[in-house]
């Protein structure tokens, strides 16, 4: 059932009625009935996106004397206001921050950083820097919003599975390719695989594969079926980052409410020539972005999406010799979308107050940034139990 038609119902019965109270249960109804209906799509820039060549904070002379080489010029730059501008290759995001749907949450990281891709995403997955866990922030909200397995709850565009995806009750469903999405076998085990049904009663293991395997087919079959139908005259850029995938299974109705997507192999991993690979990964980044959201209106599911948009740590402040840059600390993150509350977010990184290594020092702890997509986005009043802390939510959806 839709929202507009949840919220025509309400009205409609309480029509004539005049309740001490009864307008204000009627619109905490409606807005829990559209937060039943929101979607998450999480968005990873692997390899480390260097934040101070993503928004470049122009006015600040230090920045230049960091980057006296690879630092981009005020009149290359999109600029948003006196003290900051868009790299230029973000084109598709400086139409989203002139339309008020894109947010720049500054400064962006955790205490104790660690310089290694592999456990600084672990962090970032799990939402619990230097302690490790089982499960990713997106599994144990998903396990929060769902207490029970539901199939195609979680979807996740990649070769193999993603830690932050990782669930306690949900079976994730992982596709890259959506027309070979299926389970491999040789030609004459085929009709066995799709003819499997949960038969097993006395035996619970047995029952348990049989029910995975049939959620397997089951899933694969939804997902080939949404990209068969899928067309759209959007332009997505020419790497499109998985996002049409996203955008076909919204289209066809499927009940993912989790959606996990982004680049792979530490793309963003600048440290020889940066400039001009660095722009050109931002451009691809902003044009599927823009375009996916563009799609989303298109396909009137705009109210109901937004993105959330992170990498695992940024950059050295200061450029290196071979004219790119190092791993560094605290970075921006990003929220996209028609319900976003545009603008700057936090406290920028001072330039003049490095750390002992010369790297960022954070001043937003990047599970700030989850708590905003779980309880300002999805209204979920278990941030705490999926965070494994308490963290205010940075204000971007009001």
């Amino acid at each position: 059932m839709s929202t507009d038609h949840t919220r025509r119902r309400i009205l409609k019965a309480s029509a004539g009625l005049f309740v001490p109270g009864l307008f204000g249960t009627i619109a905490r109804a409606a807005a829990a009935a559209e937060a039943d209906n929101r979607i998450l799509v999480v968005f990873e820039m692997s390899g480390g996106n260097d934040g101070l060549n993503t928004v470049v904070p122009y006015a600040d002379d230090r920045y230049y004397r960091l980057r006296p080489n690879i630092g981009i010029r005020p009149d290359k730059l999109r600029r948003l206001d006196e003290r900051f501008g868009f790299n230029p290759g973000l084109a598709g995001f400086e139409r989203l921050w002139k339309d008020g749907q894109l947010a720049v949450v500054h400064g962006c990281g955790y205490e104790n950083p660690s310089f290694s891709h592999f456990t600084s995403m672990a962090y970032w997955h799990t939402a619990t820097p230097n302690s490790g866990d089982d499960y990713g922030w997106v599994g144990r909200l998903a396990d929060t919003m769902s207490p029970q397995p539901t199939p195609n709850y979680v979807l996740n565009i990649d070769s193999t599975q993603s830690l932050a995806v990782r669930s306690r009750v949900h079976t994730p469903v992982v596709f890259d390719d959506p027309e070979r999405f299926m389970r491999s076998a040789l030609h004459e085990e085929r009709a066995l695989l799709d003819d499997v049904t949960v038969a097993s009663r006395d035996n619970p293991s047995r029952r348990f594969l049989e029910q995975v395997a049939v959620s397997a087919r089951e899933s694969s079959l939804a997902v080939r079926e949404a990209w068969s139908r899928y067309k759209t005259p959007i332009d997505y850029g020419i790497v499109p980052l998985g996002l049409p995938k996203v955008a076909a299974c919204i289209a066809a109705g499927l009940p993912a409410r989790l959606y996990y997507a982004g680049y792979r192999n530490n793309a963003f991993d600048t440290h020889v020539q940066q400039p001009d690979l660095h722009q050109r990964l931002l451009t691809y980044t902003a044009d599927a972005i823009s375009g996916f959201l563009r799609d989303m209106e298109r396909l009137g599911q705009a109210d109901r999406v937004s993105l959330l948009i992170f990498s695992e740590f940024g950059r050295r402040a200061a450029e290196n010799t071979s004219l790119g840059t190092d791993h560094g600390t605290a970075n921006v993150m990003f929220f996209a979308g028609k319900a976003v509350k545009g603008g700057h977010y936090g406290t920028p990184s001072d330039l003049g107050a490095l750390d002992a290594g010369g790297n960022l020092v954070h001043t937003t702890d990047f599970r700030h940034a989850y708590a905003s997509a779980i309880y300002g986005w999805l209204k979920l009043g278990a941030a705490d139990q999926v965070l494994k802390g308490r963290f205010a939510p940075v204000p971007v959806f009001g």
